[in-house]
């Protein structure tokens, strides 16, 4: 979500309202806060415009994904729960409309970042949905808390020069279309 909730996204927000009150869900640990948009923007710690923060994480597999690393590339910082209903609706869709439109082209790099997730339940999860892209995990939360306090998923588009040009909360299909397009965009000026 760019700036407000979308009325679609109010039954994705709902069902993590309800993984909250059972699993200390989307939001982290404010399950109260339910679909309230200034609640959502007030998690937020960065901005459209904004410098990316910085962060190296650990990769499924061995190695590291540095944010520094890539700098010069359009890249795609998605953060994710693998028990997160939307996180599971979006998996698909990085897969067919970024990672496999966009993953080979080598001014374009991708990481999704498990939050407070370990290697041995992340794999199985990147197993099952067949994700080609490089995953990191976040186990104590510090990549995370540098981009926002609660609510995932949470995708950050980032430009060459290091800065967030579009940045969104949870999943629905047509703001999803317009971070495709984004990232297309971005990619098209080289």
């Amino acid at each position: 979500m760019t700036t407000l909730i979308r009325p679609l996204q109010r039954t994705a927000l709902a069902a993590c309202a309800l993984a909250a009150l059972l699993l200390t869900g989307c939001g982290g640990t404010k399950p109260a806060a339910g679909d309230d948009p200034a609640e959502v923007a007030r998690t937020s710690l960065t901005a459209v415009g904004d410098e990316a923060p910085a962060f190296t994480a650990p990769l499924l597999g061995g190695g590291t994904f540095d944010l520094a690393a890539v700098r010069g590339r359009i890249v795609l910082v998605n953060f994710f729960a693998t028990w997160c209903p939307p996180c599971q609706a979006e998996m698909p869709h990085l897969q067919a409309q970024v990672w496999e439109r966009f993953g080979a082209d080598p001014g374009f790099a991708m990481v999704s970042v498990a939050r407070e997730e370990t290697p041995e339940i992340v794999a199985p999860f990147v197993a099952k949905y067949g994700a080609g892209w490089p995953f990191a995990v976040d186990v104590d939360r510090t990549v995370y808390a540098r981009y926002a306090e609660a609510y995932i998923p949470r995708s950050y588009v980032i430009n060459r020069e290091g800065r967030i040009v579009l940045q969104t909360q949870g999943y629905e299909e047509a703001e999803f279309a317009a971070m495709v397009a984004a990232i297309e965009g971005l990619l098209a000026a080289r």
